[in-house]
């Protein structure tokens, strides 16, 4: 009780009941060795991973969910080319705003703060969206949205690597990788519905549907806040940086069933931040040991999201392109190839990264990408029935590879490259280069199949080729690595 009162940091409501021969804490070493190595009861620590994929969930549903309405959007209020360009653009703008202040904030005020913050954003940009009156007003509510995204993503991976142990099944690169599965099944989720309210509502009603599937996003972010509360504790490993021991202790006993007790004698006066949370810490992400590993990591998340959006977000225009169907095959058929391939090789990155590691597995997946998409720029546009057959199997390796490479472990390199004090800010810059070279890809794969055709394929072939080389150039394995020792190290904790 002491702890509880004693401390700032958040403590779920519920949890487990501490077991076993007690466990005494002296300093913030202490905390992160218990998470890393522990056996004990998990079952709320799996809960708070659970919540945070939620929040990534949300991500890609958000971000996907306008693509099968923008014709409807652009109908409805006689959008230009600039003003179609507008909306669709504004989400990723967003995303880049909120990946700079969330990274920060993540740092500096603490995970669980920033978590249930950002759930706010998602349901307030979701509403405003489908009731937006007008293009500006529906723009407006795509940034506010993509801030909210944004600041999530960082956040959410320093609740997965804080929450996780360090070795074996379910480690920390284990349950960052948890990230891609849960990103394609949210991308499943949206066509899914899309296929629902097209067959079910009336045509006269057919432009109602970009607003139901805009809007629905609030759902899930209600329930996510419903039982915050309940379930979600501030990270232990940042409380006990900050001083907070005695938090950490009673985060330990609810959420992972730890009699964990602050010793009588430890010095709960912090003399030195491990490293202030501040601005300038984005600066620290490019000195001293950090910064071949910012560099490996920067690359793969600047070529791996080139690469996928001109593949995945071209894919309806690709498959019928190659196979000549109607609208509802191609939707099908693509929904499909993300289940059955890029969702698999994304539960095929969380099974095996403990055993392999994330580089292993990311080289394998930038081979398989290469090889896919030299086959579809080999192949061209298909002929016959056994040309596209073979075009649609390359499409399929491309996202199987990028399931369990770069898909799942650009996360993992961004996440596990840099201890607790500037995990934040880490995402948050890796973030920022995901979104830029998203919207550069969704720009420019429009305009160059336009001008070159299925040779568009040599092109996009040269992203994952860069990726495989840097990967090559800096062999930085994370999984398995505690980089929070960094911290302690840091300050001789």
């Amino acid at each position: 009780m002491t702890d509880l009162i004693t401390s700032s940091a958040h403590v779920a409501q519920a949890g487990n009941a501490p077991t076993g021969a007690a466990v005494t804490i002296r300093r913030a070493a202490d905390v992160s060795q218990l998470v890393n190595n522990s056996d004990s009861s998990r079952s709320n620590a799996r809960i708070v991973i659970g919540i945070a994929l939620g929040g990534v969930f949300l991500d890609a549903y958000d971000l996907g969910a306008l693509a099968f309405g923008m014709k409807d959007v652009t109908r409805e209020f006689g959008l230009s080319p600039s003003g179609a360009g507008m909306i669709a653009s504004a989400i990723t703008l967003g995303a880049i705003v909120g990946a700079l202040i969330g990274g920060y904030l993540t740092d500096k005020i603490g995970r669980y703060r920033v978590f249930m913050a950002d759930m706010f954003f998602f349901v307030f940009a979701a509403l405003a969206c489908a009731f937006a009156p007008n293009e500006y007003v529906l723009a407006g509510a795509r940034f506010v949205m993509g801030m909210g995204i944004g600041i999530d993503l960082p956040v959410a991976m320093a609740f997965l690597a804080e929450f996780s142990k360090l070795k074996g099944r379910g480690n920390k690169a284990a349950s960052i990788a948890m990230w891609c599965p849960t990103w394609y099944a949210a991308i499943s989720v949206s066509y899914l519905l899309v296929l629902f309210f097209w067959s079910v509502l009336p045509e006269s009603h057919s432009d109602w549907m970009w607003r139901i599937i805009l809007g629905f996003g609030a759902i899930p972010a209600l329930i996510i806040i419903a039982i915050r509360s309940k379930y979600m504790s501030e990270s232990p490993i940042w409380a006990a940086n900050q001083g907070d021991l005695h938090g950490a202790a009673a985060i330990l006993r609810n959420s992972y069933g730890i009699n964990a007790h602050v010793a009588k004698d430890a010095d709960l006066t912090p003399a030195r931040p491990v490293r202030r949370a501040s601005w300038g810490n984005y600066g620290a992400l490019f000195k001293g040991v950090y910064l071949k590993r910012t560099t490996l990591a920067t690359v793969t998340s600047i070529v791996s999201p080139f690469a996928y959006n001109a593949v995945a977000f071209g894919l309806p225009v690709i498959i019928s392109s190659f196979l000549a169907q109607s609208m509802l095959t191609t939707i099908l058929l693509s929904l499909a190839l993300n289940l059955l391939f890029a969702f698999t090789g994304g539960i095929l990155a969380v099974r095996l990264v403990p055993r392999f590691g994330a580089w292993k597995m990311m080289t394998l997946g930038y081979i398989c990408q290469i090889t896919a998409l030299l086959g579809l720029a080999l192949v061209g546009r298909p002929e016959d029935g056994h040309q596209a057959a073979i075009s649609v199997a390359m499409l399929a390796l491309f996202l199987l590879g990028q399931g369990f490479g770069p898909g799942a472990h650009t996360m993992t390199y961004a996440s596990l490259s840099y201890p607790t004090s500037l995990r934040g800010v880490g995402v948050g810059f890796n973030q920022m280069m995901v979104r830029a070279s998203s919207t550069a890809s969704l720009f420019l794969f429009p305009v160059l199949a336009a001008a070159l055709s299925t040779n568009v394929f040599w092109v996009i072939a040269l992203a994952p080729i860069v990726g495989l080389l840097a990967l090559l150039a800096i062999r930085w394995e994370p999984s398995g690595y505690d980089v929070d020792a960094e911290d302690f190290a840091l300050n001789g904790k």
